[in-house]
């Protein structure tokens, strides 16, 4: 499967125990996200159209309105990364 590097980043920050908090407008459609990684930093690179994309394929989802997480496809799909600590 084709990823772009943005959601490569993101797919990779989710993997890791982020999150993606998302808001709604008064008819209920979604006009923002904030991807936020497991300490509690944004990550720049989610954007609503990054986003869009990864729900579109399956990638990211949601329960209950509780935070969007990484679904099992998607961390078939993340390539691994060294995790510079």
């Amino acid at each position: 499967m084709n990823i772009s590097k943005q959601e490569q980043r993101v797919l990779h920050a989710l993997a890791q125990g982020g999150s993606i908090i998302h808001r709604f407008d008064e008819r209920g459609h979604i006009v923002e996200v904030d991807c936020m990684n497991r300490d509690g930093w944004r990550l720049a690179d989610c954007t609503l159209t990054v986003f869009q994309k990864l729900r579109r394929r399956k990638l990211i989802g949601s329960m209950g309105g509780a935070p969007y997480r990484i679904t099992r496809e998607g961390l078939r799909a993340v390539r691994s990364q060294l995790d510079n600590r």
